[in-house]
């Protein structure tokens, strides 16, 4: 277990399009544990920073403006920011393209992992999906997963969800993320020590649940999915 042994936590960390986001919501349910997506946390962050006028890399009004906002994420999905549903706002081609340069601010960061430790540590666990997950938020995670898939893939997936974006331009904004995501100084998307990688490539999403499951199994027999 991770921390004190009275948590249950997946890490799940990638990419964008290598299925984190539907993976993590079914291992949850298979595991009776709550899910947690923290890249949209950034997101309501960077959604909160546009709105109201501010440069994207102005570090301290940024920082000032994530440490005194108010962020709730329903279980179904929905995201209010200061009261506001912003839901469908934070997926926007605009949070999209200015969403990385936000998260690469030192005390958002921290500000959201002190938040996202907490989450977990009132639902007695969970399943974390982001981009540092396994490396920063919870390095002791009872399992860590690196999921990733081929970038034509991923610019599929992309493209499938945000209609009236073609293919070859979400391409291109992944190419640009996965660049400055995996470069940039503080707490860099990498794959964290003693995490296991699974290309979700030529796999279903439930292939994939069903060996993180097992995966599971294996470094806790006692732990699994619940009744």
């Amino acid at each position: 277990m991770a921390e004190d042994g009275s948590l249950l936590v997946v890490a799940i960390d990638g990419p964008a399009g290598s299925g984190k986001s539907t993976v993590a919501r079914r291992l949850a349910d298979a595991l009776g544990l709550q899910y947690l997506d923290t890249g949209a946390m950034y997101r309501a962050v960077t959604f909160a920073v546009l709105a109201r006028g501010v440069e994207p890399d102005a570090e301290e009004a940024v920082a000032e403006l994530a440490e005194a906002l108010k962020i709730e994420l329903g279980a179904d999905g929905a995201v209010l920011v200061d009261g506001v549903d912003a839901t469908t706002e934070i997926r926007s081609p605009e949070v999209s393209r200015c969403v990385s340069e936000v998260a690469n601010n030192q005390r958002v960061r921290r500000e959201l992992v002190s938040r996202q430790r907490e989450w977990t540590r009132q639902r007695g666990g969970g399943v974390l999906e982001g981009r540092d997950i396994g490396s920063v938020v919870y390095p002791d995670a009872d399992l860590k997963v690196y999921l990733t898939a081929s970038p034509e893939v991923r610019a599929r997936r992309r493209a499938l969800e945000t209609s009236d974006v073609s293919e070859e331009s979400v391409a291109r904004d992944l190419a640009r993320r996965d660049a400055y995501d995996s470069q940039r100084v503080n707490d860099p998307l990498r794959q964290a020590d003693g995490a296991v990688t699974v290309d979700t490539s030529d796999l279903t999403i439930d292939q994939v649940v069903n060996r993180l499951v097992e995966l599971l199994r294996v470094a806790d027999p006692g732990g699994g999915p619940t009744d």
